[in-house]
Parts: C-alpha cells; sequence; structure tokens
C-alpha cells in the first residue's frame, strides 16, 4: 500500500484563524471527507459515545477549556469544518480522539506509533522521524505552509480534518518538531484538559526551544506525549517526555544518539505496556547509529514481522519519514523506506 504524492498548499496571510481554517478545509473538502468516512474509529465508536449522554460532560469540558485557551485555533476548526463542508462534531472528534477515546466503555484504539533517533554529535546533527499511523490515514495527509498575521511562517505535516501538526512541522524562526505518542494508563489521564493537537498547533509559532518548552510545560495537558523539539540556530535537540498536571521532564540530546518510540523513557508515569514499542526500541539498540545514512536504514528496518520499524500493515502504516539536518538546515521528507529512497521534499529551515 502506497499513499499518493503530498500535497502542498499555501495558506495566508489571514485576517483570522477562521480564514486559514476555512481556506485548508475548502482546499481539501474532498480527502478531509474522505478520511472522516472512511475512520473506523470515528465511525463505530467516536461517534456513537458522542451521540449519549454519557459524552456529554466530556465534551463539554474539552470544548470549553480548548476553546478558552487558544480561541485563534478553535476558530481554525470551525473554519475547516465549515470550509470542508464536513460535520463540526467530526471534525472535533478527530482532533480530541486521544482525549476522548481512553473514556469510553470497551473502546479498541490502535496507537500511533511513531519512531525517532536523534544525535547532535560534532560531525552530524540530525533528527530522523517515521509518521506511523493507522492505514486509514493513507492518502489523507497533506502539507501546509502557513503563514498567520503575527509575522511566522510555519510548514507543517497535517492529517485530513485536524490541525496543523499533530506529526511534525518548523517554523521561520528556526525550531522544528516531531511528536510520538505515549501511553499512560487512564488514571494519568485529565479529564476535560487542554489537547495534545492544540499544543502542536501552537508549537508551529514558538520562536526557540525555551518559548516551546514554556507553551508545552504550562498547557494543562488532558494527556501525555512526547515532543523532539529541534532548533537549527543553536545546534539542539531537546526530547520533552509530558503528562497531566503538567508534569515534564527533558532529555538534551547529545553525541550519543537517543532512539524514542512509543514509551516514556525518562517520565516516571504510570504507563501500559506497548509491546510494539518494546519490541522497536530493542531492536534500535542492535542497530548502527554512527551516521546520517545508518539513521534511515534504522527507520527503514522491517526485520521483526510482527512488529517491525518501518510498517505496511495491516493496522499500521508507516506514512512517510522526515529527516531534520541542523546543520544544512533542511527539512527532508521521504515517502516509501528511506533505506531505499530519496526525498521528495527538501524544505530549508530559516
Amino acid at each position: 500500500m502506497e499513499s499518493k504524492t503530498l500535497e502542498i498548499f499555501e495558506v495566508g496571510p489571514c485576517k483570522d484563524g477562521f480564514e486559514m481554517g476555512f481556506l485548508i478545509g475548502r482546499r481539501f473538502s474532498t480527502i478531509i471527507k474522505s478520511r472522516l468516512q472512511n475512520d473506523l474509529i470515528l465511525q463505530k465508536q467516536m461517534l456513537p459515545f458522542a451521540q449519549s449522554p454519557q459524552s456529554i460532560p466530556l465534551l463539554t469540558s474539552l470544548s470549553q477549556t480548548n476553546m478558552a485557551k487558544y480561541p485563534i485555533y478553535w476558530d481554525e476548526l470551525r473554519g475547516t469544518a465549515q470550509g470542508s463542508g464536513a460535520s463540526f462534531l467530526e471534525i472535533m472528534l478527530v482532533n480530541f480522539r486521544k482525549e476522548i477515546v481512553p473514556f469510553i466503555p470497551k473502546a479498541n484504539d490502535v496507537n500511533d506509533d511513531c519512531s525517532d533517533i536523534l544525535v547532535v554529535g560534532e560531525s552530524v546533527a540530525v533528527a530522523a522521524h517515521n509518521e506511523d499511523a493507522n492505514v486509514a490515514l493513507v492518502g489523507h495527509t497533506y502539507l501546509i505552509r502557513g503563514s498567520p498575521r503575527n509575522g511566522v511562517t510555519f510548514t507543517a505535516y497535517t492529517y485530513a480534518g485536524e490541525l496543523p501538526s499533530c506529526a511534525f512541522g518548523f517554523n521561520s524562526h528556526g525550531l522544528a518538531f516531531t511528536l510520538n505518542s505515549v501511553p499512560p494508563v487512564r488514571h494519568e489521564i485529565a479529564a476535560g484538559g487542554v489537547g495534545r493537537n492544540f499544543i502542536s498547533r501552537d508549537l508551529l509559532e514558538a520562536q526557540n526551544i525555551d518559548d516551546a518548552v514554556a507553551r508545552i510545560c504550562s498547557s494543562e495537558a488532558s494527556v501525555g506525549h512526547n515532543y523532539n523539539l529541534i532548533d537549527v540556530n543553536t545546534r539542539r535537540i531537546m526530547n520533552v517526555e509530558t503528562a497531566s498536571r503538567n508534569r515534564c521532564s527533558f532529555h538534551e540530546v547529545g553525541a550519543v544518539p537517543f532512539f524514542h518510540a512509543n514509551m516514556y523513557l525518562h517520565l516516571k508515569v504510570q504507563q501500559e505496556q506497548d509491546e510494539n514499542s518494546l519490541s522497536r526500541q530493542k531492536r534500535a539498540t542492535v542497530l548502527p547509529t554512527a551516521s546520517r545514512s545508518d539513521f534511515l536504514s534504522l527507520l527503514g528496518d522491517n526485520n521483526d514481522e510482527k512488529y517491525p520499524i518501518y510498517m505496511k500493515g495491516p493496522l499500521l502504516h508507516t506514512l512517510c519519514t522526515a529527516v531534520v539536518d541542523l546543520d544544512g538546515k533542511t527539512l527532508s521528507i521521504i515517502e516509501g523506506n528511506p533505506k531505499e529512497r530519496e526525498a521528495t521534499f527538501v524544505f530549508p529551515i530559516s
């Protein structure tokens, strides 16, 4: 299964968040509607839950909390729904999947299992990331090059119907990021808190790593996440693990390559045991990591048939690989196995 070549849409400067969302929604209306129709977690689990009385307190709290903290990004959601002609409820639900599914009785979700290998050494400084997701998202992503009115511009890999970006992106301040989900147990999740998609949308406007950390760690997130923050101007990579109640832990990446899958590595949080993540983490320890080509071979590794690092279904699929070269100040996107393919896109980060 191969995805179609990514489409890029340049949007802005926009007068407000609603206009930005509306223009994105209108441009990708077909893709957004197709994604919503084919998302079985949305159709079979989230929508029935949202139409039940027991969902009202959670959905009301999520709406009020995120609308109050990020009114511009909330307007982007409203604009995306109106521009695409999709239901606002469905747009809202896919943006809050990780904040809602844990509270659905007998829900069955498939983790978004991404992998990152990071290093800042004397001769090489690279962040390489596999963007893994449910196979329903194959062909349902696009690139947004946005220009809000505040002067910053950003490029973001975006899931159809969602805020830019729950995956990876960079901005004109020289800040880039990649993201990894982590699996806290149910009691570690704060019902009705701030959504991960809103936090990562806010990172697209951060000025540097310190500003990004401040935005992350003051967000009152509902569910934990892992952030790989990359500053090409200062040649730094910071790994940040978070949990609800504003808990954060930091690892400054250095000359020793650092692999992160989908388990907490340094923040002390009770978490589910994700066999897929544990297998990839173990496999990464025995693969070479001396060069950029080694990193791409690692992320393209499919030696383990059950839990490969590079995934091709049946449930999870590596949508693409992103490579940030801190010295070259570029972000490259590779569609297909990164140990076999050349970059489809190379963007300067400045």
